[in-house]
């Protein structure tokens, strides 16, 4: 998908209302304030020398960049928001809010711009070492814990 097509599809997030519970619609998840989707997925890593990997990388990374970019060109410069101690947080026991929660398990930091009444949240998750590398996005109106 290209940049402009990344946009597109998070306007119509910022237009959807927030379900009352947890939906699952192919790659997007929403929940009581939230909506996360992804936007874009390398391949998996299971049978990669290393090469593979690091062309997926760059690829998945000059998306980032891209769409990064023409996020702060609407909305301004982000806050980079790390996960690190949120993922810590919830492993102790301590109640962290969706989607921050979910975040914290897939990457440690997350670009973040306030959009009206909602937080857009840009990132490159990743559920595990040999699982794709994913490109999400995500809007909420629950702020950063």
């Amino acid at each position: 998908m290209t940049t402009a097509e990344h946009l597109d599809t998070i306007d119509r997030l910022r237009a959807r209302e927030f379900p009352t519970g947890t939906e699952v619609l192919g790659e997007q998840r929403s929940g009581p304030g939230y909506h996360l989707v992804q936007l874009s997925r390398t391949r998996d890593f299971w049978d990669d020398d290393g090469s593979g990997r690091r062309e997926a990388e760059d690829q998945i990374s000059a998306e980032y960049g891209a769409l990064t970019q023409a996020v702060a060109d609407r909305w301004g410069e982000p806050q980079v928001f790390a996960l690190g101690s949120l993922l810590a947080r919830g492993l102790d026991g301590e109640g962290i809010p969706e989607p921050w929660l979910e975040l914290s398990g897939m990457t440690d930091h997350v670009h973040v711009w306030r959009a009206g009444d909602r937080w857009l949240v840009v990132c490159v998750a990743q559920w595990g070492g040999e699982l794709p590398l994913l490109l999400m996005a995500g809007l909420t109106v629950v702020d950063p814990p």
